[in-house]
């Protein structure tokens, strides 16, 4: 981790980031019961799986429910969105939902990170309601890095992202959600997430989604400040996720 992101994450916070812990209700019943009411509003929730188990579409429903309450949402897409799915999510309201959920589609790592530092100037101003910032996939220019002559770049790149949503969560104290891609450890034969230790330490709620059979998912709580480990099962239907 280079000095930068040293510096933003030992940068005092307001006092209010330690005050009272609230959450931001994802809509899906049994995740919230795992998460005591929901996401917390000033941390980073990663949430890592394999391809096909439910990520991209909780970030949907999540954003959803938040642009519904009148909130801003501001989105960074690396793999797209399917519109389809945002608007079988969102029904009569894709409008009203399409008018608050901001979306940035980065084609590099260099734009991922000058979205990031936007979205997280955006939310710090408090010149609008912002209630959440995706980041979906975090890690996927990242991945394609590995192994080549600028990784040590791609690295401190990712270093300085997850220190700047770190910033935003507790300073302008709404929920951050990044995606994270999964590899697997041979040694071990589990799926690992990418990133390294530090985006691990930096997320304070690690969710892992495990594909079920047919439209059956399960969340993981693999890491919480507050709550001990557990799991919660949900599933993929038409118009969103259920549980």
């Amino acid at each position: 981790m280079g000095d930068a992101a040293r510096e933003r994450l030992s940068a005092p916070a307001p006092l209010a980031a330690f005050v009272a812990e609230e959450r931001l209700p994802t809509g899906i019943a049994s995740v919230d019961r795992l998460l005591g009411g929901g996401l917390e509003t000033d941390s980073v929730t990663e949430i890592y799986g394999e391809g096909g188990s439910g990520k991209t579409l909780f970030c949907l429903e999540v954003a959803t429910r938040v642009a519904r309450d009148g909130r801003w949402v501001f989105y960074i897409d690396t793999e797209g969105v399917s519109v389809d799915r945002l608007r079988s999510i969102a029904g009569n309201d894709l409008e009203k939902i399409l008018k608050r959920v901001l979306i940035s589609t980065p084609k590099d790592l260099a734009e991922q990170s000058r979205a990031i530092a936007t979205a997280g100037a955006l939310a710090r101003d408090g010149k609008r309601p912002v209630g959440l910032v995706v980041v979906d996939s975090a890690t996927f220019y990242y991945r394609l890095s590995l192994s080549g002559s600028d990784e040590d770049e791609a690295r401190q790149a990712l270093s300085l992202e997850v220190a700047d949503l770190v910033a935003t969560a507790l300073q302008a104290e709404v929920a951050v959600i990044l995606t994270n891609q999964v590899w697997r450890n041979i040694t071990v034969g589990t799926l690992e997430p990418l990133g390294g230790s530090f985006l691990n330490h930096a997320a304070k709620t690690i969710l892992r989604f495990d594909r079920l059979s047919g439209p059956r998912r399960r969340a993981v709580l693999v890491k919480h400040r507050s709550l001990a480990e557990g799991a919660a099962d949900f599933r993929i239907t038409s118009s969103g996720l259920e549980g």
